[in-house]
């Protein structure tokens, strides 16, 4: 019996050890890499941040190209008041991202906002009208929030002698599908190109009225600079490219729920544009074309709501605009 004890004690001991090797082999380069930037009142942002710099980004500033930083917006899906649930998604997050990172030869940056239980109606995660009105300092101006995490980054990563682009990449789904749009909007100057997957049913019209209805924000700009002190960048906004992506069995929306939507705006999108993610779709696509947006739409066949089933699209667009760039020098 103890014979038996003991070799079962060993096949676990090694069942283990295989494990654990495998998991650092999987975990490893991201774990050892990513670096975490704890919140800085002072520097501008309330949140806690990670960044991982790809091996590719790393020997591409060693030939003295300058990177570029992706910003995935993060998304925990519940609402917790507790710091470190968002921090653990952020975390997390990052890891399920890197090999974008690495494929992209970009250096990735995932914030970890809090999105609250007690103050639910604040959707930080899809940049809603509330982050510019609450009067909740750690939660408002996420977007001016998000910029000075990226500058932080952009100081870091020249501290460690990696020159940066000032313009990002951005993407997100669902939820920060939507962050990530809506940011575009508030900051196109910032931006080089986003992609926005399943963003909550209604990607943000770049119009400030239509049929002669204001369209406020997030239905669409016409109360921007109200809001933000700063006008809508028509010319700016034109010239990001942006990919808009969709599952043609999408029936996720957003204007449904009271946490991302007045309910007056939701009653709006839903009266002038369509009831439903699909009905909307074409209507939406015309409007951005309309406005002179540098956007592509695609519905993709037999997809539902599915971040995985759509992420190659995102990628692709990213590829493709950063292959022809001619590498800048610091």
């Amino acid at each position: 019996m103890r014979h038996r004890i003991k070799l079962i004690v060993r096949v676990l001991m090694v069942i283990a050890a295989l494990l654990l090797t495998i998991l650092g082999v999987v975990m490893g380069p991201y774990a050892l890499k990513v670096q975490r930037f704890e919140a800085d009142v002072r520097a501008g942002f309330a949140a806690d941040f990670y960044v991982y710099v790809s091996p590719a980004a790393k020997q591409a500033a060693e030939r003295g190209e300058r990177v570029t930083i992706l910003v995935q917006p993060n998304n925990s899906g519940v609402n917790s008041d507790d710091k470190d649930v968002h921090r653990r998604d952020a975390w997390w997050m990052g890891f399920g991202r890197h090999w974008i990172a690495d494929e992209l030869s970009v250096v990735l940056l995932v914030p970890a906002f809090v999105r609250p239980q007690e103050d639910w109606e604040i959707y930080t995660h899809a940049l809603d009208r509330d982050t510019f009105t609450t009067a909740r300092h750690d939660l408002a101006r996420i977007d001016l929030q998000l910029l000075a995490m990226i500058d932080r980054t952009r100081e870091s990563l020249a501290q460690n002698g990696i020159a940066s682009d000032e313009k990002i990449l951005i993407q997100g789904f669902s939820a920060s599908g939507m962050f990530a749009n809506r940011f575009t909007a508030l900051h196109p100057e910032r931006v080089k190109a986003v992609a926005a997957g399943s963003p909550g049913g209604w990607p943000l019209a770049p119009l400030a009225q239509w049929q002669g209805e204001r369209l406020s924000y997030p239905v669409g700009v016409s109360d921007i600079e109200a809001l933000t002190g700063k006008p809508f960048n028509v010319d700016a906004y034109k010239a990001v490219p942006q990919l808009i992506v969709m599952g043609a069995q999408d029936n996720n929306d957003s204007l449904d729920f009271n946490d991302g939507w007045e309910k007056d705006q939701a009653a709006t999108v839903n009266r002038l544009f369509g009831d439903s993610p699909i009905a909307r779709w074409p209507l939406s696509q015309s409007l951005y074309h309309d406005a002179g947006a540098n956007a592509r739409f695609i519905l993709v066949d037999d997809v539902g709501h599915d971040r995985k089933a759509l992420q190659k699209y995102s990628t692709q667009f990213f590829a493709k605009l950063l292959a022809p760039q001619t590498r800048q020098r610091p």
